[in-house]
C-alpha cells in the first residue's frame, strides 16, 4: 500500500467555503479517483499544518497515475483557492499517522 499525505492551512476568512468544498467536491472527487481516505485531522494549535489528511492506493504506479490525472489536477487547483502552505508527499503505508 502507498499513502498520500496532504498538509495545508486554510486561508483566513475562507473556512466556510473550504469546508463546503471538502464535503461536496474534494472528498468525493478523491474517492472517484481511487484514493481511499484513511485519516484527517484539524490542528487547533501548535506549530504544524492546520489540516493533515491521508489516503491510500494499492501501489506506486496507481499513485503516479492518480497524481498525473486531469481529475487530480482539477481538484488540486480548486483546493489551492482555499488553502495556503500546501504540501504533499508519497510514502509506503504503515500503521498510524505518518509525517
Amino acid at each position: 500500500m502507498i499513502k498520500l499525505l496532504l498538509m495545508w492551512d486554510i486561508k483566513p476568512g475562507r473556512d466556510q467555503d473550504y469546508f463546503e468544498f471538502m464535503v461536496r467536491e474534494f472528498a468525493p472527487g478523491l474517492n472517484r479517483l481511487g484514493l481511499r481516505p484513511t485519516e484527517a485531522w484539524l490542528a487547533l494549535y501548535g506549530d504544524c499544518p492546520q489540516i493533515l489528511m491521508e489516503g491510500t492506493v494499492a501501489d506506486l504506479a496507481t499513485m503516479r497515475q492518480l497524481l498525473a490525472s486531469d481529475g487530480w489536477d482539477d481538484l488540486h487547483q480548486k483546493l489551492l483557492e482555499y488553502v495556503d502552505n500546501y504540501n504533499h508527499k508519497i510514502v509506503r503505508a504503515s500503521a498510524g499517522f505518518q509525517m
